[in-house]
């Protein structure tokens, strides 16, 4: 059976694959530490699990409209509002399921043949793929660790062509953590402000900050720009609700429209259920995410502490998300075995297989030379964890 050539312009998500291939040795009896996912390993907050039971109960498991309950949308509406200082009317909202189902509608309704979408790497895995299968031609800039992985204005300037129609801008990053501040948002604005180049602000970990780290949204840091702005969140990271596949968009009616249109043909809505949980989270789920973050912190700090540690590893204290992003480029070229460790895809593969540490490779994020590590698991286990990477590690010669 003859496939459509779209698919063959696609990979499978890196993430996914790690996972898998964990969970097997696991399966076979390996002892196996999961860094790899984005994913809190929190429980969702009451307040959400209370609200999904009361609509299972009550009967409310029906279709709903294809872009979202009212309930849901006035719930993003007042959350924007409050926390991001940006004004929306429910016709410029809508909910889909997961923040990826949000950004794949985007790409379908916005870019086409010809059209070219910047991404600044290291990148989210599904960004590229994404723009991919709507036709169209992801223009990749590496950003370099000493400029903090964030994307410059003369990088931004060389990348910029007549064919340019969009940026994928994440902050805190995935993988990363790096952290857009008002300064650098204000550097990029005069060039975003003298093209039609449309803005996807990615801000689904916009609560995961440490320090003297602040989330800056940048359609309400620079109004000129929320016209061409369309930002971009979940339920899933912030609250722990990664399995209710709750994601959110906010941007021009017309935009959000033709994104309903889609949902409308694919998907329909999002599951009503969970409609109702993520309405309740956005609403009274902030106790939650603070002693959530709080955790993170700790955790954060016992990574950093634990990887500066290892030879041939550094890595820059990131300002947000709840990954590290530690360089092993001092790693590569070693040997295990006679086998010669020569990129962080290899390394991942080493740790996974000798050492029983899943971790994502550089390349996954379209850069080598670093490993994605989350750190959303407890205490414990990352110590454990990260014994075994050390261990592994004293092997290579």
């Amino acid at each position: 059976m003859k496939l459509a050539k779209r698919i063959n312009r696609i990979k499978p998500s890196p993430t996914m694959a790690v996972a898998a291939r964990a969970k097997v040795l696991k399966a076979q009896g390996s002892d196996i530490s999961f860094f790899g996912l984005g994913e809190p390993g929190f429980r969702s907050p009451d307040v959400a699990s209370e609200a999904g039971i009361e609509a299972i109960r009550s009967g409310d498991t029906r279709y709903t409209a294809a872009s979202g309950t009212d309930e849901l949308k006035e719930a993003i509406v007042q959350k924007l509002e409050r926390e991001n200082h940006l004004s929306y009317s429910k016709k410029e909202i809508i909910a889909s399921c997961g923040a990826k189902h949000t950004l794949y509608n985007i790409a379908q309704v916005l870019f086409e043949a010809g059209d070219e979408v910047i991404i600044p790497a290291p990148y989210w895995v599904s960004y590229p793929d994404q723009i991919l299968l709507a036709d169209a031609e992801p223009v990749i800039i590496e950003t370099k660790e000493e400029n903090g992985f964030l994307l410059t204005p003369d990088q931004l300037r060389a990348a910029i062509t007549p064919r340019t129609k969009g940026i994928i801008l994440n902050s805190p990053s995935n993988p990363t953590g790096a952290v857009y501040s008002a300064a650098h948002y204000e550097a990029l604005a005069d060039l975003l402000l003298k093209t039609p180049l449309i803005i996807i602000s990615d801000e689904v970990y916009e609560k995961f900050l440490y320090g003297d780290a602040v989330h800056h949204s940048i359609a309400a840091l620079i109004p000129e720009l929320k016209e061409k702005t369309i930002v971009v969140n979940a339920v899933s990271k912030t609250y722990a609700m990664t399995g209710w596949r709750i994601g959110y968009a906010a941007g021009p009616e017309e935009v959000i429209q033709a994104m309903s249109k889609v949902q409308g043909q694919s998907t329909s809505n999002p599951a009503s259920i969970s409609q109702k949980a993520a309405a309740a989270a956005l609403s009274k789920g902030e106790p939650f995410v603070k002693e959530m973050v709080a955790a993170f912190g700790s955790r954060r700090a016992l990574m950093l502490e634990q990887l500066t540690q290892m030879d041939g590893v550094s890595c820059v204290a990131s300002a947000g998300s709840f990954y590290l992003f530690p360089n092993v480029k001092g790693l590569l070229k070693k040997s295990y075995r006679g086998r010669r460790i020569e990129s962080s895809t290899r390394l991942a593969t080493f740790l996974l297989e000798e050492g029983g540490v899943a971790t994502i490779p550089g390349e996954a994020f379209g850069v080598s030379g670093y490993l994605r590590i989350s750190y959303a698991a407890s205490e414990e286990v990352l110590s454990h964890g990260l014994m075994k990477i050390a261990q592994a590690i004293s092997k290579l010669k």
